[in-house]
């Protein structure tokens, strides 16, 4: 593994029991994440990129393999040490937005460093560069209702970076959004993952996406499919 790659999968194995039904999600993915990356996966309904977006984010536990975040194992942590974990490496970013509808964007954007106990100067500082930095300064004390979706998945976006995580999760980010909009949340993705150092980890089906993203994985049953260039995935 490299020192600075941000995510590594080595051997994961994740299984779901419905009644006596056994449902085999990932069959050993192997899948190393580096800095400033954004890394696509696709693959038809029940294929695991649910699964494994929430074994990278710490949602869910491997029943095998190796998960390192940052180079730390987290096999083993505790409820309350993974907790923390996430909180403070991992931003994530919703199909549905996830907005807290009775808080201001202002506050929606400053809920991720409150919790984090982050000091109230610093707070300020970091909410309003980062609602500058993706274009919505002006909405601050707008309330979510009041935006359209492409403003609220940047308010989205802005939450999820400010904590400045290493690593983003993406459950299809793009998905409730048309051509014209999603063209500007995935440049905003980019450019301030990039400026921050921030790899990205999305699961869509969106081609529009999956263009633009440097890597492209397909999971089809729990396996990676030979890596090759997107215009030949179908």
């Amino acid at each position: 593994m490299g020192r600075d790659d941000v995510l590594r999968l080595s051997g994961v194995h994740k299984t779901y029991r419905l009644g006596a039904h056994v449902v085999p999600a990932l069959q050993g993915v192997d899948l190393q994440l580096r800095p400033g990356e954004m890394l696509a996966l696709t693959g038809p309904s029940g294929s695991g990129k649910s699964t494994l977006l929430n074994v990278a984010g710490l949602i869910d536990h491997a029943d095998s393999g190796s998960v390192l975040l940052r180079g730390r194992p987290v096999q083993g942590l505790s409820e309350t040490e993974a907790t923390l974990l996430r909180r403070d490496a991992i931003g994530f970013v919703f199909q549905g937005f996830n907005l807290v509808p009775v808080m201001t964007v202002h506050d929606n954007v400053d809920y991720a460093l409150f919790i984090a106990g982050v000091p109230v100067p610093e707070r300020r500082q970091r909410v309003r560069a980062m609602l500058d930095a993706v274009g919505l300064a002006a909405h601050a004390a707008h309330r979510p209702d009041a935006l359209s979706g492409g403003q609220r998945q940047r308010v989205a976006i802005a939450r999820a970076l400010v904590k400045q995580p290493a690593l983003v999760i993406a459950d299809e980010p793009t998905a409730n959004l048309d051509s014209h909009t999603a063209d500007q949340v995935l440049d905003l993705m980019r450019e301030q993952g990039h400026a921050q150092g921030a790899a990205f980890l999305i699961a869509t089906h969106d081609d529009r996406l999956l263009a633009r993203c440097d890597r492209v994985l397909r999971l089809l049953d729990g396996r990676f499919l030979p890596e090759q260039p997107f215009a030949k995935v179908a």
